[in-house]
């Protein structure tokens, strides 16, 4: 990195607060734009600015680019590091700045939080139909089949009753239909959903299970309602491209995960349906084996060989990781701005 070009782009005000929304988040261009309360070309002329500065980085995502920040107070290099330790002070001691920030803040959870609401009452529109819906991407079959030798192994003719799973978590359980699938693996099943029309058809579907054997949830998977190290096991099937922030998801995730604990994520592979965006809630387009791996990697999981599924329309991939001793404390930045 230059000091040159990235003294060039913070010089001016719209850039420093574009730097300080991407010290918190990965963004869309066009939320940044709503954000500023300007149009998308300007919004993408600072981008540029900032990206050819070695400050921010594109990724793509079908027809949306994300932005997410190439410098860190601690991370190489040392310019990078130094500007970035340099806009956490401006925040901390320029009064003007800091509400400028804040405002930022408040005005980007606005947005968030609408956009969960639309999702929120899509689920709510279609939880008696939602098994079928997911049919329409992909054959539930062999991913159930794929997701249980992953976890558990294929021994026993696919029955597998020994507990090997531990405590389980099912993160966005939907209609319970993977909470019921792992159950005989598992020790204790918990399954997590925000919606209480998904809990509700979940909870008559797990009603043959002993009553002991199973608890539901409501919860959101970013600020998961469990202690640490609580659980053995974790799943999120067809959930986490959800997700406005899936490293907060998976953060948390491994806060919950006890060292050597396992995780599973069954989502599709990076694809260019825009479609379900609008049709069907979708966040995020997929994810790549490298985008997953970093996830993983981030939150404090060791990522193993990614399994892929193809569809009829699109890829299904497993992902699995094991948690290490520690977890990195991924959301904290969002906690302390919540407090």
């Amino acid at each position: 990195m230059k000091i040159d070009p990235a003294l060039r782009a913070l010089a001016d005000p719209t850039r420093l607060r574009i730097m300080r929304l991407l010290a918190h988040m990965e963004l869309a261009v066009g939320e940044l734009a709503q954000v500023l309360g300007q149009s998308q070309p300007r919004v993408s002329r600072h981008v540029r600015i900032l990206c050819d500065a070695g400050l921010a980085e594109r990724r793509r995502e079908g027809s949306w680019v994300f932005l997410h920040i190439a410098i860190g107070e601690d991370q190489a290099p040392p310019i990078g590091a130094a500007v970035a330790r340099l806009l956490a002070a401006a925040e901390m001691d320029d009064a003007a700045f800091a509400a400028r920030c804040a405002e930022d803040r408040r005005h980007l959870a606005a947005i968030r939080a609408a956009r969960e609401l639309q999702a929120a009452a899509y689920f709510a529109r279609h939880a008696e139909e939602w098994d079928q819906l997911r049919l329409m991407h992909s054959p539930d079959g062999p991913v159930e089949t794929a997701l249980v030798a992953a976890l558990c192994g294929d021994v026993g003719g696919g029955k597998h009753e020994g507990g090997e799973l531990g405590a389980l978590l099912d993160v966005g359980s939907g209609t319970g239909r993977i909470a019921e699938l792992l159950a005989p693996a598992a020790r204790h099943v918990t399954a997590l959903d925000k919606s209480p029309e998904m809990l509700r058809i979940a909870r008559a579907r797990l009603q043959h299970l002993p009553a002991d054997s199973h608890d539901l949830v409501q919860g959101d998977f970013a600020a998961l309602p469990f202690a640490d190290a609580a659980f053995d096991t974790l799943t999120f099937h067809q959930v986490l491209h959800y997700a406005q922030e899936p490293e907060r998801a998976l953060a948390e995730a491994a806060r919950v995960t006890r060292p050597g604990g396992r995780i599973a994520v069954v989502d599709f592979a990076a694809h260019d349906r825009e479609e379900l965006r609008t049709a069907h809630a979708h966040a995020r387009l997929g994810f790549s084996d490298e985008q997953m791996l970093a996830l993983l990697s981030d939150a404090g999981f060791t990522a193993g060989p990614a399994v892929a599924l193809p569809g009829h329309e699109l890829t299904v991939k497993i992902w699995t990781g094991t948690r290490g001793k520690t977890a990195r404390a991924l959301n904290k930045s969002h906690k302390e701005e919540a407090s």
